[in-house]
């Protein structure tokens, strides 16, 4: 990662546009995200050779093939989960550890399971490094969930899957909310999925793309 403490003014400028041009502009309202979203140095969770185009308007690219989501798609799917402070949230796709820190700011704890170490280590310290202190880390199959900790008042999933998998809606709370990019190998819909009791409802919202939830019960590993 750069040091890029010299740009802190040129950072907070960007990410104030951020939230109000591609965020708070097309619909996102709750100021609490905002808040958070504001807060985040997204700058310090990209490629050092992406800096620059750390607050653009698209997903870029991490280590090991894998990406830094669309801001306006972080928090549209941040909105649709409904983080509250008392919420235990089960984050499923660490990769960078961007959303982790915005859901930390707006939960009581994070939990984070990543399939790659590599990513997983990097981002825990670097998480660390930044004080986010409410996060526990996991490395796993991140369809499989963490059973250890359920169940949880919230499941973010930040990798695509062909349906949503069975193991993590099990480990949702009665009235808890879960949410997931759904599709094919190449596009997807985020899907909002409410669990009470036995049931499950689901509201397919938006279209989007993301790199794909690999394990037993999402895509197998090529």
């Amino acid at each position: 990662m750069t040091d890029t403490s010299d740009h802190t003014d040129e950072f907070s400028r960007l990410r104030a546009h951020m939230v109000d041009e591609q965020i708070r502009a097309r619909g996102v309202r709750d100021e609490r995200l905002l808040r958070a979203m504001m807060d985040v140095p997204r700058e310090r969770f990209v490629l050092s050779g992406r800096v620059a185009d750390a607050y653009a308007d698209r997903a870029l690219p991490i280590a090991d093939d894998q990406t830094i989501s669309q801001p306006y798609i972080v928090a549209y799917m941040t909105a649709q989960l409904e983080p509250a402070p008392h919420c235990r949230v089960l984050e499923i796709g660490t990769g960078s550890g961007y959303q982790t820190a915005i859901l930390s700011l707006l939960c009581e704890k994070v939990y984070t399971v990543e399939r790659l170490a590599s990513l997983a280590v990097e981002a825990k310290e670097r998480l660390m490094e930044m004080g986010y202190e409410n996060i526990a880390y996991h490395v796993g199959d991140g369809s499989a969930g963490w059973p250890e900790y359920a169940p949880y008042d919230r499941i973010m999933v930040t990798a695509g899957t062909p349906d949503v998998p069975a193991p993590l809606v099990d480990q949702l709370v009665d009235g808890g909310i879960l949410v997931a990019p759904v599709g094919g190998e190449r596009e997807q819909t985020i899907v909002r999925v409410t669990r009470t009791g036995d049931k499950t409802k689901e509201k397919y919202m938006l279209a989007c793309r993301f790199v794909k939830l690999i394990g037993d019960h999402a895509w197998p590993e090529s």
